[in-house]
């Protein structure tokens, strides 16, 4: 069983950045970031392969943010960089013992809390 932990969310101004954590309590594959608004259906945000040497982005924040990890910390990243308000989201960390790089949500079996990420106008 394999637990996550997200850290980092907070509030920001439009064009701001932030960076977002996902400690996980044991090795991991592949980890991925999705987000949340109200009223809205969850969203793939980034997602990188166990040896961090392949990536995929969402359309929405692909240019903007950068997903990362260091196996050695068991830890993802989530860089944001000139974000917006359309942003605004609980953004929740994902992994799952696969290899490959997945966008579906139904293929990540371990998830976190979330950590809310706001960003004001």
């Amino acid at each position: 069983q394999v637990q996550l932990v997200e850290s980092g969310g907070g509030l920001v101004q439009a064009g701001g950045s932030l960076r977002l954590s996902c400690a996980a309590s044991g090795r991991s594959n592949t980890m991925g970031w999705f987000r949340q608004a109200p009223g809205k259906e969850r969203e793939f945000v980034a997602a990188i392969n166990w040896n961090g040497g392949n990536t995929e982005y969402g359309d929405s924040v692909k240019g903007r943010f950068t997903i990362s990890r260091d196996n050695a910390k068991n830890t993802v990243y989530l860089q944001m960089n000139s974000l917006k308000p359309e942003d605004t989201a609980v953004y929740y960390c994902a992994a799952d013992r696969r290899f490959g790089v997945t966008r579906i949500n139904e293929e990540y079996k371990y998830w976190g809390q979330g950590t809310q990420v706001t960003v004001s106008s």
